[in-house]
This record gives structure tokens, sequence and C-alpha cells, in this order.
């Protein structure tokens, strides 16, 4: 059984900005590719991804987004009634926004490590695995 992640917002943005921790995700991307990884993602935190696309570089970049993603290994995960309660009760406990708290939720949901270097995530240490991406200058 290979070991599980979950990719939130600012680890697709790093790698799409070439940001620190782009590489890491990017290393992500080809284990997944050879199947010694899984990854997941949501559709709430990629519709996140797409709107900061979408304001950086134009609309016609979040498709070209949208379909290296569909290329890739990652699984986009709907968010159903268990994931967006254990999200509710996530964001009710912790400082933190609803689409970071739909991330966590997929993470401790699917026993994954969640793959982030978004220093909100930082309340959530004692419930979830994380992977920390480097910080953004």
């Amino acid at each position: 059984m290979s070991e599980t992640y979950v990719l939130d917002s600012f680890a697709v943005l790093a790698l799409l900005s070439r940001e620190p921790g782009g590489e890491e995700v990017s290393g992500l991307l080809r284990q997944a590719q050879m199947g010694k990884v899984d990854l997941l993602m949501t559709w709430v935190n990629l519709g996140e991804v797409a709107y900061i696309v979408e304001r950086r570089w134009g609309q016609g970049r979040v498709y070209q987004v949208l379909a290296n993603l569909e290329a890739t290994q990652v699984e986009v995960v709907s968010v159903g009634r268990e994931l967006a309660l254990t999200a509710a009760h996530i964001k009710a406990e912790h400082s933190l926004s609803y689409a970071d708290a739909v991330a966590a939720a997929l993470a401790v949901n699917s026993h994954a490590t969640l793959v982030t270097g978004d220093p909100e995530f930082k309340a959530l240490e004692d419930i979830l695995s994380i992977h920390w991406l480097p910080q953004r200058a």
C-alpha cells in the first residue's frame, strides 16, 4: 500500500509559481506517476487554485492548469456530506479558512499527509500529519 498525500492550494501554487517547495511537489507528482504514492486534492482547493491563477495570469491559464492536473495522477475528490462535516468540525475548533479546513478534513479522513507551507495549518499538527514546504518569502 502506497503512502497518501493531500495537496492544498499552497502546494499547487508553489509548483505553478516556481516558488520554494515547487520541486518537492513536482517530485510527488513524479512518484504518483510511478505508482509509488497516491495524491489527493479536493475540488474546493482546486477552485481556490483556479481563482488565484486567473487573477495572476488570466482565465486562459486556468484551463492549462486544469488540463495539466488532469494529466497527472492527482485524484480530485468531491466534497460530500462526511468531508463537509469533518471540515466544519475542524473550522469550529481552529482558526483557518474553510478551504484549508476542507483540505485538512480530506487528510484526516484519508489517513494521509497534508502537503503545505501555509502557516495556518500549524494549529493542526496535533490532529494530522503535515509535510511542510518552505514558506514564501
